[in-house]
């Protein structure tokens, strides 16, 4: 295989590795019921969140989702690090590709962008389990934008010790009309 193709190729499977877990990510959301911006059912404001479900958007008609139920409560505001929660991705091109799912163990927002990383728990991509991976969202609405680790960093099999809480610059679009991420903005002591 050429290195050409073996770097599409790569990329291809990192995807869709990533809109797997966005898509597991919005599953559950949904199963949860709890609400972007609540710790608990009436209780305060959580410090930070990244909710929401999407597909990128590919001239190649690849099929990339992410997913993302990301929390960050209140009473750890200061410690980014001790956010909960899933995501799933998926990418699949002519029927090849990957899925992955894990959770959430960093979680970081700033206005409307939001940087997350989790550790695969589950993937049909050999070698990807227990393996942290990095997502940055910037939330603008119908055109949502999305980034991940592998741009910078490569596959996550190959990926050794990604540290918490790194991504890319959030270069993928979101299809329009398949979904929306909902980034809550970061509230710590330190910003006014």
């Amino acid at each position: 295989m050429s290195r050409s193709a073996s770097a599409s190729a790569r990329v291809r499977v990192a995807a869709g590795a990533a809109a797997l877990i966005a898509v597991a990510c919005t599953a559950s959301a949904t199963t949860s019921g709890r609400s972007p911006g609540s710790d608990a059912p009436g209780g305060s404001r959580e410090a930070a969140a990244l909710t929401g479900s999407a597909k990128l958007s590919r001239t190649l008609g690849d099929d990339i989702t992410f997913t993302f139920d990301a929390h960050l409560a209140a009473r750890h505001r200061m410690d980014p690090a001790k956010a909960t929660g899933t995501f799933r991705f998926s990418h699949y091109l002519d029927g090849e590709g990957a899925w992955a799912k894990g959770r959430i163990d960093c979680l970081v927002t700033g206005g409307k962008v939001a940087v997350a990383t989790g550790v695969i728990t589950s993937s049909d991509l050999p070698g990807a389990k227990g393996k942290r991976v990095g997502f940055t969202v910037h939330d603008v609405g119908r055109h949502d934008r999305l980034g991940y680790s592998r741009a910078s960093v490569g596959n996550p099999v190959e990926t050794k010790d990604l540290p918490k809480c790194v991504s890319s610059a959030p270069f993928e679009r979101v299809k329009s009309g398949t979904g929306d991420f909902r980034v809550l903005p970061w509230q710590s002591d330190f910003v006014e």
